[in-house]
């Protein structure tokens, strides 16, 4: 018996995954949503994934979401929550992990999820999948230090975009249209995800209205500046190449050694040499709304433009979002 499993229990699935399953028959598995009621054993779904992650799967947080396919299907039982989908499940919406269940794909999950959370929690979603990092579960009793797991992106904005065109007219197609306007691949961490929202959505939204950067974005050094700096590149966290405009953001203040800021300092020089503007933003601002704020107009600044000014929707807006993403 196939069971298909979506929404919260998937998304839980991939952040505790490193990787998407290694055979292109599964990436690319098809099957047909269940039609007719069916048995949950108590013990179904604990430990229940392929022999290959036991070691790093404990088994689903209850109640597990499963996905049906017909009202008739529907089943009372406290350890599975029902999601009925009636639309077409093309290639690409479910993945065979192994032990008789159907993963929804990181794409349909992101879809799924559509209904599940406000918008810029869904864009921070986004960001993630799409990412190289995942968010532990909060009884993971192996977090690391920094708050997350590094892994590689399990999908892409082009991905979830030529997903969503074969999901037309169906529930929650507008809201993920929209969500991935805002989106980016390549965020290497939860913290540069959220300054990266807050400085591209449009103002409506609560942001700042940036064009989209680039993330991650390797700036090879010159000749003359590798031999100089003993250095081939820099890795810059947000960077806009028009306007030679790089953000980083500074995850600790607390590591302010003679060490450190040398090497600050060589690496800003090392950009400035190719014409790079650096600002810095901190912990302690992305947490404090007037710091940010003025963070802000001093990227703006540096890209010859003004940010605008303040008015109350606005100030409605971004509280709202901070609210969401820094609660």
């Amino acid at each position: 018996m196939k069971h298909f499993i979506g929404y919260q229990s998937a998304l839980e699935y991939w952040r505790r995954c490193r990787s998407l399953p290694g055979s292109s028959a599964n990436r690319r598995c098809k099957g047909a949503l269940p039609k007719k009621p069916s048995k949950y054993d108590p013990q179904e779904f604990s430990g229940q994934f392929p022999q290959e992650y036991s070691g790093q799967f404990s088994g689903f947080t209850t109640p597990v979401h499963i996905v049906i396919g017909d009202r008739s299907a529907r089943r009372g039982s406290k350890l599975v929550k029902q999601h009925l989908f009636s639309g077409e499940t093309p290639i690409g919406c479910f993945m065979n992990i192994g032990n008789g269940l159907m993963m929804s794909s990181p794409e349909f999950c992101f879809f799924q999820m559509t209904g599940q959370l406000p918008l810029a929690k869904l864009i921070e979603l986004g960001y993630e999948l799409c990412g190289v990092y995942s968010i532990p579960r909060e009884d993971d009793s192996s977090i690391p230090e920094n708050g997350f797991y590094n892994r590689k992106p399990l999908t892409s904005v082009n991905k979830l975009k030529a997903f969503l065109e074969t999901m037309p007219g169906v529930k929650g197609y507008n809201i993920a249209k929209r969500a991935l306007r805002y989106m980016l691949d390549g965020s290497a961490s939860p913290m540069e995800t959220k300054l990266a929202i807050f400085l591209t959505l449009p103002f409506m939204l609560g942001g700042y209205g940036f064009k989209m950067p680039e993330l991650n974005k390797r700036i090879v050094l010159s000749k003359t500046a590798r031999r100089y700096f003993n250095k081939d590149y820099y890795v810059c966290d947000m960077f806009w190449p028009d306007e030679r405009v790089a953000v980083e953001y500074d995850s600790d203040q607390q590591h302010t050694g003679s060490e450190r800021i040398a090497n600050d300092s060589k690496r800003r020089n090392a950009l400035s040499s190719l014409g790079i503007r650096v600002v810095s933003v901190t912990k302690q601002q992305l947490y404090s709304s007037a710091e940010l704020e003025s963070a802000a107009r001093t990227i703006a600044k540096k890209m010859n433009r003004r940010l605008f000014s303040r008015k109350s929707k606005f100030d409605a807006a971004h509280r709202e979002l901070r609210e969401q993403l820094l609660p």
